[in-house]
């Protein structure tokens, strides 16, 4: 029946949280259904209303032939029959999950629940904290308990910034209910814009845990890159060489070392392992990884430092230019990105830091680390090439010879120049 009157306009979908993983989703649904775009922040939604996307990744042609109403209004939300919760989940600067924008959403859907409704969580968080911490804010401000009154899923979000190839229409859905009557329901929801179709999860509580040892595998492997970096460096071995080699092989992973930040990588293991130490038992290996991944940032500086007080005749003096300040290669994303660890070390150092990136704003940089982006200048001591940006690829020799001294270090830490430097020093993780 909720299905049915989705297709026929009878009832609408709401999608709470409109970042880059909500903008995409309630726009494709919109080609299809009736949808309402709701978001805390009046700025942001007067934004899509005018066809912009605040989080930079969508064209102003995605909002053409959409039937959606951007609000902040409760009393629209209130409309709405089936809504989407896809708000972030961080963690603090203690490593501990920060829920409160879950939590919130999931107050505000307690606000305008009605009988008949269905919720479904997008957010990554532990497994259990759909039913265990979402639903009794809901179930408190509603009345309505959950399955007799109203149905509950979890879908884990799959959104990959930057990806233009992996998008939410082609990347398989993973889904859940609370229920197996609201597993189907969901299932086809989602199936309408989910051209890759969609896998139904036995439970919410495994669909959480899929979403979170996806990222908590990649984070491990690159960690073990990390390591093998740090070891291949002692022995005069070039790392990306070494993988090139053993990427002969048809099982090997390819999988690179590197800054690991954004908001899932560097963030979603923690979720784990905090749950897994509420349940009595304290993680070791994916903790290892994470000690790893969080310390690559002071080992770049320390190893760019080391050349400077080698060859500068006085380090207080030095230029270092950092080339790159987004979490990953051509996004505009800057959360949780691990360059800004690079560059406070740096500045520790007393290092006069210039940093530079196509992509990033600079006012956004200012507000959350506390440094803008620069022009770039002349007479540096080093280059960091921190995130291979298209823009950068194109680079050669004779561009990082202007920029720097006879005696500075070209750092490129995804070894994009490997062969390229010849009249610089030259060093990659």
């Amino acid at each position: 029946m909720m299905y049915q009157d989705l297709i026929d306009k009878k009832k609408t979908l709401a999608v709470i949280g409109l970042g880059y993983v909500g903008l995409p989703i309630a726009l494709e649904f919109a080609k299809k259904i009736k949808v309402i775009g709701f978001d805390i922040n009046a700025e942001r939604v007067e934004m899509m209303r005018n066809k912009i996307d605040p989080s930079q990744e969508l064209e102003s042609s995605a909002f053409d032939g959409c039937d959606i109403v951007f609000t902040n209004d409760l009393e629209v939300l209130k409309t709405a029959n089936f809504y989407i919760v896809a708000v972030p989940t961080p963690v603090d600067e203690h490593n501990v999950p920060d829920l409160k924008a879950l939590l919130g959403a999931s107050s505000t859907v307690g606000k305008v629940l009605k009988k008949g409704d269905y919720v479904v969580f997008e957010s990554t968080v532990y497994p259990g904290c759909t039913e265990e911490d979402c639903v009794p804010i809901m179930e408190k401000l509603s009345g309505l308990k959950m399955k007799s009154d109203y149905k509950v899923g979890y879908s884990p979000e799959r959104i990959n910034p930057g990806d233009k190839e992996h998008t939410i229409t082609s990347i398989t859905k993973v889904v859940s209910g609370c229920c197996s009557e609201s597993l189907d329901t969901i299932a086809k929801v989602y199936e309408l814009v989910v051209k890759a179709g969609v896998h139904k999860a036995s439970s919410i509580k495994v669909a959480e845990a899929a979403k979170i040892i996806e990222n908590t595998q990649r984070d491990l492997n690159i960690a073990l890159m990390n390591e093998l970096s740090i070891i291949f460096d002692k022995m005069n071995i070039n790392t990306f060489e070494v993988l090139e080699a053993a990427g002969t092989k048809w099982n090997f992973l390819k999988f690179q070392p590197g800054l690991v930040g954004g908001h899932c990588i560097g963030v979603d293991p923690y979720y784990l392992t905090y749950k897994s130490k509420e349940l009595g038992y304290d993680s070791q290996v994916i903790l290892a990884g994470r000690v790893i991944n969080d310390g690559m940032a002071g080992y770049v500086a320390k190893k760019v430092l080391q050349h400077i007080i080698q060859n500068a005749a006085n380090v207080k003096d030095a230029k270092v230019l950092v080339m790159g300040a987004t979490f990953k290669e051509n996004v505009s994303d800057i959360r949780n990105s691990k360059v800004a660890d690079v560059i406070k070390e740096l500045k520790s150092f007393s290092l006069n830091v210039d940093v530079v990136d196509p992509h990033a704003d600079s006012n956004e940089l200012q507000h959350e680390y506390g440094f803008g982006l620069t022009k770039i200048g002349k007479d540096y001591d080093a280059v960091i090439v921190t995130v291979p940006h298209n823009d950068y690829k194109k680079l050669d020799d004779a561009y990082f010879s202007a920029l720097t001294k006879s005696h500075a270090i070209v750092a490129d830490l995804k070894g994009i120049y490997r062969n390229k430097i010849s009249s610089r020093s030259y060093w990659s993780l």
